[in-house]
């Protein structure tokens, strides 16, 4: 028998409906109720990873301690759920397939015909019990990416029939979010497309345990009958989802709605504790009741789609709790910036994020907006790429090094302030090449980075190839860009500061994707406070 419980989440009707969120808002709950649980992802690309994914396509790219480039949705198990993810919570199509042609490059089928059943089920079950046989949680939630019916699914939803049969009875169960549109004209909710969506996972051998209906509008217990009738659930299982003013709500809703109560019946798992939301409240609290305000202009070159920066706007939202006020985050395109509209574009802000990024579009926006926070005092902190055009505007501006640049922009340039790293120079692959995952930094005590973390040695999470070059190191210090964060293994320059400026801060690394709801990241903290004084200036 089973220790590990299973729950898998699928998807029907139309994508984008947030199976990500209750998942991680259902694995919040048992988590309050004392289990100890995590949540996988499944996606169903080819890509291996979406490492090499443009941030228009796919959003942000997630990158875990152990250095894999994940689902974005990965983000929102660990904000939620304040646990570490690994490679093993992320698997890909792409993934399976690599794995099972090498297996087979190697002899291992013993000559036998590879065939999706049962080489690439096989496979893709492996994969989900990885977590749960690893005997560090009771509960795996594995949420499966795309909608019921795609094509690309189906090896999946195939994985999950035989896995359903193999685990048992009580020891698995599968939720279907679905979407029940409201047409304006009748004036009423239609149940039609939900019908067919739960039709469609019967035909593939499943049938839902739970339903989750995603709606605009309150379902009434006609509906709900109607549709535990049609489905073939209870009806105590048909879960209401209406929208939510912030995703930080899901939790407290499906509470309400009993998806915790219901998901554990079915698991018998009876003698759960209640569930303690005290700290999760207690943040939703601040969030929804802020004292202050503050501008925060987010200067990037994806700002068309929220989702390229998921992390950083989530983490102003757990920093601007701590601090009691709103962050408003202002979008502005680093393309769209120079130095006749610099002055403009950031007029009433009360600070400046430089965001991440690859490649030389809108680069030249960015150094202009680093130079108006330097020299306008205006609270500054530059995230990787952003880091690095403070380097720049430095060397350029004041160390007066005409033509300075990263050799990823200019490989020509008479001034490559950052360069690209030693052990990168021979890679000739794309695809998680780059220096990955969670690395040592020690701190300079006396520094604003000293102060925040309150802590001599730190790990935070990387994802780039390019670096600041020490041949520079000595000329920008003595200029006043003072390096207070240097990696111990390699002597690397990991962070950058301007100590006679307010709050000047630039880092290599991606502090968004260490905050969580109940650790909010110190750096995002810190900034937000300091925006804060600025605004009460």
């Amino acid at each position: 028998m089973s220790t590990t419980k299973y729950i898998f989440v699928t998807g029907g009707v139309s994508s984008s409906l947030g199976k990500g969120i209750i998942a991680a808002s259902l694995a919040k709950l048992l988590q309050a109720r004392g289990y100890r649980v995590t949540i996988q992802k499944l996606d169903p690309y080819i890509n291996v990873d979406p490492g090499t994914l443009n941030p228009y396509e796919h959003g942000e790219c997630y990158v875990t301690d152990d250095g894999a480039e994940t689902d974005l949705d990965l983000g929102h198990y660990e904000r939620f759920l304040n646990v570490p993810t690994s490679q093993a919570n992320n698997v890909t199509t792409g993934r399976i397939y690599q794995s099972v042609i090498e297996k087979e490059r190697r002899g291992e089928f013993l000559g036998k015909t590879v065939q999706v059943i049962p080489h690439i089920t096989n496979e893709i079950k492996e994969r989900i019990q990885i977590l749960g046989n690893s005997g560090d949680y009771d509960i795996v939630i594995t949420e499966i990416g795309g909608t019921v019916g795609d094509i690309e699914s189906l090896p999946y939803i195939e994985s999950v029939r035989q896995l359903k049969w193999e685990l048992g009875e009580h020891n698995s169960l599968v939720i279907h979010l679905t979407l029940i549109p409201y047409l304006s004209a009748a004036g009423e909710l239609k149940t039609k497309p939900t019908q067919h969506s739960v039709k469609t996972l019967m035909e593939s051998g499943i049938q839902a345990d739970i339903l989750v209906c995603r709606t605009e509008h309150e379902l009434s217990d006609d509906l709900k009958h109607k549709l535990a009738l049609f489905c073939n659930v209870e009806k105590e299982a048909v879960i209401q989802s209406i929208d939510a003013s912030t995703i930080y709500d899901v939790p407290n809703m499906m509470l309400d709605e009993g998806l915790d109560t219901v998901a554990l019946k079915k698991l018998d798992l009876n003698d759960a504790a209640e569930p303690n939301l005290d700290g999760w409240n207690q943040f939703l609290d601040r969030h929804k009741n802020p004292k202050g305000t503050v501008n925060i202009g987010l200067i990037g070159k994806y700002v068309e789609l929220q989702d390229s920066y998921k992390s950083i706007l989530e983490s102003f939202i757990h920093a601007g709790a701590v601090n009691e006020v709103k962050v408003n985050v202002k979008s502005i395109h680093s393309e769209h910036l120079e130095a006749s509209n610099v002055s403009e574009e950031l007029k009433g802000l009360h600070g400046i994020l430089v965001a991440p990024g690859f490649g030389e579009r809108g680069i030249e926006g960015k150094i202009e907006a680093v130079r108006y926070a330097r020299e306008h005092n205006l609270p500054f902190l530059g995230i990787c790429l952003g880091m690095q055009m403070a380097v720049i505007e430095y060397a350029r501006n004041i160390l007066n090094l005409k033509g300075a640049n990263s050799t990823e922009m200019d490989e020509n340039t008479p001034h490559p302030v950052i360069s690209l790293m030693e052990e990168q120079k021979h890679i000739t692959d794309m695809g998680g090449t780059m220096r990955l995952g969670a690395w040592k930094c020690d701190l300079v005590a006396d520094s604003i980075v000293g102060r925040i973390y309150e802590e001599e040695h730190i790990e935070e999470r990387h994802r780039h190839r390019y670096e600041y070059n020490d041949a520079y190191r000595d000329d920008l210090e003595k200029a006043g860009l003072k390096a207070t964060g240097i990696n111990p293994e390699t002597g690397l320059v990991e962070i950058v500061e301007i100590p006679e400026h307010p709050w000047f801060v630039g880092v290599q690394y991606h502090p968004e994707y260490k905050s969580t709801v109940a650790s909010p990241h110190p750096l995002f903290v810190g900034f937000v406070n300091a925006a804060h004084k600025y605004a009460q200036l």
